[in-house]
This record gives C-alpha cells, sequence and structure tokens, in this order.
C-alpha cells in the first residue's frame, strides 16, 4: 500500500526526510507528512506517475454528448 524506507530512498536517492520532500514535489508525487515526522507515499500513485498503471475510469466517465463525437 505504502512505499517503505528503502523505497523511498531508491526513488528520490535521499536520505533525508527534508530532501526526499523536495524530490517528491519536484516529480510530482503526492505524499504526506505523517506526525511523526515520516513520509506516506501511496505506492499506487506512483505506479501512475510512472506509467506503469492507468488510473480507474470512474464510474460513468465513458458517456460523450452526441454533439462531441
Amino acid at each position: 500500500m505504502f512505499l517503505d524506507e528503502e523505497e523511498l530512498t531508491q526513488l528520490t536517492r535521499k536520505q533525508q526526510n527534508a530532501a526526499r520532500i523536495r524530490v517528491l514535489n519536484a516529480i510530482g508525487v503526492q505524499h504526506k507528512i505523517r506526525p511523526d515526522g515520516s513520509i506516506a507515499v501511496l505506492r499506487q500513485h506512483v505506479e501512475q506517475v510512472f506509467g506503469l498503471k492507468k488510473p480507474k475510469k470512474e464510474e460513468g466517465s465513458g458517456w460523450v454528448p452526441s454533439w462531441l463525437k
């Protein structure tokens, strides 16, 4: 579900959380800071950002008005 410390280091090539946050912001990876100061990054989001998984379509998003076809 979330990247572990080793995966965060591999992704950002940084050890310190402040530096990791700068890299995550620069590459467009959403993250949250936990109360203990650690970083939470969803694995699924990273896979979407790097094109490994396509984002799920929302229900009903397949409808297109006839004048746009």
